[in-house]
């Protein structure tokens, strides 16, 4: 690849199987790089991140805060609740208000689907979409694509089931398009009410039951049941999808050496995985969080250093 075409990372769909590989190739080398102690260098001094996040976050805000600071960068953690947004003030204006501030890179995180498309329209920086309502989580597809491309060394013929609930999730959304684009083929599968069939349009299919979704896969995918959208009906209780949907010590016998177990976290250890998987030798849950370091630090490097320049449109 001769360049990095990209402003902004805004979606998966906005990059095709080239880009992809080239930000998988650089995170690699991170992820690598994390193992070095001490840790950090200089590559971004002097240049400035800002975190904007509407919703809560643990793995993803703290890694693109420590992401930033590995590379040099000065960080800001915009507080929202003592924010100007409180008092009235627009979306659009605090974020003006924010570019007339210098920041080089903002990450934003919100509930509405395509706000970083729209802050991408007049923002004088790289937007990085750290997730848009039930759109896209970018981020989090590349660093699951990096912890597969790890531990196969390959996509071209891989398996993976996603298991739970496929309406709401974004991540579920990136990873389908994103595996799908390097070679892979990806099954959903969960509670029906939680499996529409609008996401046959992102190139999956819709399997059921469970335990048929997951046979003969590389990747098993599970998807955290988001308690907040319990009392919609969409499933009896959490018991209950457990017994159906969530992964068994005793299910897990029978896959146990053809499968990964991968979760997006956090984890509803009990629910959709035994307590004990989550740290099988066959769990790549906590080598996802070291990876979505490595992935983080990649973009925030391509988008400065390689990506095209923002700040040459004017307010």
């Amino acid at each position: 690849m001769s360049k990095w075409r990209h402003a902004h990372l805004l979606g998966i769909r906005n990059l095709d199987k080239e880009d992809i590989e080239y930000l998988l190739e650089k995170a690699d080398s991170f992820r690598e790089f994390l193992e070095n102690s001490p840790k950090g260098c200089e590559e971004l001094k002097g240049y400035l991140l800002v975190n904007l996040f509407f919703e809560p976050s643990t793995r993803t805000r703290t890694s693109f805060e420590i992401a930033g600071k590995l590379l040099g960068m000065q960080v800001v953690n915009v507080d929202v609740e003592v924010s100007s947004l409180r008092k009235g003030e627009s979306l659009r204006d605090t974020v003006r208000t924010l570019g007339r501030l210098k920041p080089d890179v903002l990450v934003v995180r919100h509930s509405a689907s395509g706000v970083p498309e729209y802050l991408a329209q007049f923002s004088p920086f790289h937007i990085v979409n750290a997730g848009d309502g039930l759109r896209e989580h970018p981020t989090q597809a590349l660093l699951d694509l990096l912890a597969i491309r790890r531990f196969f060394h390959r996509f071209e013929g891989l398996r993976m089931a996603i298991v739970g609930d496929i309406l709401h999730s974004r991540v579920a959304r990136s990873l389908a398009m994103g595996f799908g684009e390097l070679g892979g083929r990806v099954v959903v599968s969960g509670p029906p009410t939680l499996v529409p069939r609008e996401v046959e349009m992102l190139g999956v299919k819709r399997v059921f039951p469970v335990e048929e979704a997951i046979r003969n896969v590389d990747v098993v995918y599970l998807l955290r049941i988001q308690r907040e959208r319990q009392d919609a009906g969409y499933f009896p209780s959490l018991k209950e999808y457990a017994a159906f949907f969530g992964l068994s010590d005793a299910y897990w016998e029978k896959i146990k050496d053809q499968v990964v177990i991968m979760h997006p976290g956090p984890v509803n250890r009990g629910v959709e995985v035994s307590y004990s998987l989550v740290e099988n030798e066959r769990s790549l849950i906590e080598e996802q969080v070291t990876c979505g370091l490595a992935v983080r630090m990649a973009i925030l490097e391509t988008l400065i250093r390689e990506g095209e320049k923002p700040w040459e449109k004017r307010f």
